[in-house]
């Protein structure tokens, strides 16, 4: 592995003890809530604080453990955040050539590594622009190519898109993805946004209160989340209990679930998608085997499609219990879905699976 990294420190009351590896050209994305230590973590690669224990290594070389800590100017690193912090006063071609012409490259040789930059990136038009002339994506874009002119081995992106226009999103995240993946050292990409991480990275680690909780490929994580918080990020209704025979599992929320079918006993999870989830104003007969009495507490439409966040019906004094629906704008307008609305929730055993915990 190019990046070897455990991140143990101690930042007010979190306690840090994040693991991270990526090979050389891989993309490592870091998810998780607010204060979870995301970027405490980025900080630490990148040598802006100490750590407390365990160890910073790229391509076999220490750069930071319990004792030593290289200096954030020696370490083969650039860093891309959501606030580009670009040099006002110098041209976008300018800011792409301070970082070599900063290590001794000639200006001639560093203007000519800061085009092939802006030209790959496809902002080279923009070059004799200060940044007050730039949109934000535009910014977004000089600041990486600044980030990479200095060949770093570790590229470390905390939050890059988010401060764009959700219109520019896609454009800029298309530019980066291709720029990624020309790109022969590690990344860490921190992101809040499920999409960023499922398109551009090629390993997720989700962290909770400074732990690892969940790390897999996209398709791994996507297809048996193993957290709640997970599971939000990834789109998928979670729930634990323990699988019996007979194709069923006791949830400790919903009750029998009945699934499509599993071979283990114990423990367990069960997961299904939005979508599976269909909305009735009575309580449904036929085929599907899992229904509940709910309450809409949400509405939230997006297009054509609705997301509808429900509260399952039981008695008082058990925890809150919910359940997320994907329906289409027509459901919405035929069931006239509101708020405190009294509905039932049906799931057929077929789009449910189980798995151990």
């Amino acid at each position: 592995m190019s990046l070897d990294a455990v991140v143990r420190m101690t930042r007010g009351a979190l306690e840090l003890d994040v693991t991270l590896h990526a090979p050389d050209a891989g993309v490592v994305a870091v998810l998780g809530p607010n204060g979870a230590g995301k970027t405490s973590a980025l900080h630490a690669l990148a040598g802006l604080v100490r750590l407390g224990g365990g160890h910073v290594r790229v391509d076999g070389r220490t750069w930071a453990d319990g004792t030593r800590h290289l200096d954030p100017s020696l370490r083969a690193v650039g860093m891309l955040a959501a606030d580009h912090l670009l040099f006002p006063h110098l041209t976008a071609r300018a800011n792409v050539a301070f970082g070599p012409r900063s290590r001794g490259v000639p200006r001639a040789k560093a203007l000519a590594r800061a085009d092939a930059e802006l030209e790959a990136l496809g902002v080279l038009d923009l070059g004799e622009r200060r940044p007050a002339a730039l949109s934000h994506g535009q910014a977004q874009r000089i600041a990486l190519a600044r980030a990479l002119a200095t060949d770093p081995r570790l590229l470390l992106l905390d939050e890059p898109l988010s401060a764009l226009d959700p219109a520019l999103r896609p454009q800029v995240r298309a530019g980066l993805a291709a720029r990624l993946r020309a790109y022969t050292g590690s990344t860490v990409l921190v992101t809040h946004d499920p999409l960023d991480a499922l398109t551009l990275a090629d390993h997720l680690v989700f962290v909770e209160a400074g732990r690892v909780v969940q790390e897999g490929t996209p398709t791994e994580v996507v297809a048996r989340p193993r957290n709640a918080y997970v599971a939000h990020v990834v789109g998928l209704n979670l729930h634990r209990g323990r699988a019996g025979d007979g194709g069923v599992v006791t949830t400790t929320g919903l009750g029998p679930v009945v699934t499509g079918g599993h071979e283990h006993r114990g423990d367990s999870w069960v997961a299904f998608a939005p979508s599976a989830v269909a909305l009735y104003s009575e309580a449904p007969h036929g085929s599907t085997r899992n229904t509940w009495p709910v309450h809409v507490a949400a509405v939230e439409l997006v297009g054509q499609t609705a997301l509808v966040r429900l509260a399952v019906d039981g008695p008082t004094h058990e925890a809150p219990r919910t359940l997320v629906a994907e329906v289409t704008a027509a459901s919405v307008a035929a069931l006239r879905l509101q708020p405190g609305q009294a509905l039932w929730a049906g799931v057929k055993a077929t789009e449910v699976s189980a798995y151990p915990a």
